[in-house]
């Protein structure tokens, strides 16, 4: 786990889908100490966002 990552990069209180998207992206370039829920790979799948 990138500790000094999550540090600076917390999600957002009550974030929106957008914002979750944009979080979990940065999160799987920096860190990926999880993966992607899958309920936000369908949504980023249905966007046409490359995961």
């Amino acid at each position: 786990m990138n500790k000094a990552w999550h540090d600076t990069n917390p999600m957002p209180k009550n974030a929106t889908t957008e914002q979750r998207i944009t979080w979990h992206l940065a999160h799987a370039k920096n860190c990926a100490c999880r993966p992607i829920p899958d309920k936000l790979k369908k949504e980023m799948k249905k966007r046409k966002i490359k995961v």
